[in-house]
């Protein structure tokens, strides 16, 4: 069994206002770096043991784009714990849609598909979000593998978050919009050899650096 405590990266200029994708050279804002360490100031009180929703891990792995893994490095900082690069968790490519704001979109009908439907609609030039979470998922049971007993962290992006949370709780991925994942935000899912166990969703420290 592990327990992996799926974070979302921190918050930069571009979450809800345009669509980051895979693009390089996205960093956190002032705002993020503080969630990042808030949230790090959380994990570091919270105990290390299964009976409890959120646990400190013992490692931190990070999706490779730079706002995962600086968030990813702040935790390790603030825990003292080793930090790594897991390429499954990557955001999911976004393809033609890299770089464009989400108004600009409001009018395309395989946006509208993309949001509706969206374990059947590709992105245009990108990756289907069942691909996506097939990848994720077989990513995590690497680490289940790797690291089993202990709990850790594993830094991503939104909507490979999601799907996973979906896909755990086996509901259609078309449901992604019923999930909240707040940037800062940890959900936890615990991985057996029969499946896998959704403990906590979009969990935020309390206090006045918790995220928005």
């Amino acid at each position: 069994m592990l327990t992996v405590l799926l974070i979302r990266h921190a918050a930069c200029d571009h979450v809800g206002r345009l669509i980051a994708g895979r693009a390089p050279g996205i960093r956190l804002n002032q705002q993020g770096r503080e969630q990042a360490r808030a949230l790090a100031e959380a994990l570091a009180r919270a105990p290390a043991g299964a009976a409890d929703l959120v646990e400190r891990p013992r490692i931190v792995y990070a999706s490779p784009l730079e706002r995962a893994t600086e968030t990813a490095e702040i935790l390790g900082r603030g825990l003292g714990v080793p930090v790594d690069r897991i390429e499954a968790l990557t955001e999911l490519d976004f393809g033609a849609w890299t770089g464009r704001t989400l108004e600009s979109l409001e009018g395309d009908p395989i946006w509208r598909a993309f949001n509706e439907a969206r374990g059947t609609t590709r992105i245009p030039g990108g990756e289907l979000m069942a691909d996506a979470v097939e990848r994720a998922m077989t990513g995590l049971r690497r680490l289940e593998r790797e690291h089993p007993g202990p709990t850790v962290a594993a830094v991503s992006h939104g909507d490979v978050i999601r799907g996973v949370l979906l896909h755990c709780l086996g509901m259609p991925l078309d449901h992604i919009h019923r999930l909240e994942v707040a940037p800062a935000s940890v959900s936890v899912v615990r991985l057996f050899e029969w499946g896998a166990r959704v403990a906590t969703v979009n969990w935020r420290p309390v206090g006045p650096l918790a995220p928005d």
